[in-house]
């Protein structure tokens, strides 16, 4: 599946690893919270990044104690109408400071990379037919914000009443 990060198409150097299939000696992976927990250390002794994948149900918290060990965090749509995935964004970026890289993984629409990107997301898992032009009209729709939010992008009336110098 290609891979939007930061507004461009590229290879995929990440490879999503199931429960159940052995992880692989070399090669980036990404693999289940589940399995982060139970095999942590071994994960951990790898040579190669090591990321992980949560579902709607987790939080971003499961991983906070972890995430200087993890190269990226894969948060997952279930649906486009499921919006956890966001909160979890916001606070991997805000409450805990990740600098790592935050996938968007499983049903997103066009519609929503605007509202990705303000949450901290840099990375998204897109279907075939998408292109950086799709990205970049979808991200570049709304110049001007009301709300504040992780990506530091100054509201409405930040602009309109600057801070005194």
């Amino acid at each position: 599946m290609p891979l939007l990060k930061d507004g461009k198409l590229i290879e995929d150097p990440w490879t999503h690893i199931p429960d159940e299939v052995a992880v692989p000696a070399s090669g980036p992976v990404i693999v289940g919270l589940k399995r982060w927990r139970e095999e942590r250390d071994s994960l951990c002794k790898r040579k190669d990044p090591v990321g992980v994948r949560l579902k709607s149900n987790h939080t971003a918290g499961d991983v906070a104690d972890d995430l200087e060990h993890l190269g990226v965090v894969a948060l997952a749509f279930p649906a486009f109408t499921d919006g956890r995935a966001y909160t979890n964004a916001r606070r991997l970026r805000e409450r805990y400071g990740y600098k790592g890289e935050i996938r968007a993984i499983g049903d997103a629409l066009r519609d929503q990379y605007l509202f990705m990107q303000r949450c901290g997301f840099d990375a998204l898992e897109v279907r075939e037919n998408e292109t950086e032009k799709n990205w970049q009209e979808a991200t570049n729709a709304i110049t001007v914000y009301y709300q504040p939010a992780a990506d530091g992008g100054k509201t409405a009336l930040q602009r309109r009443h600057p801070p005194a110098a």
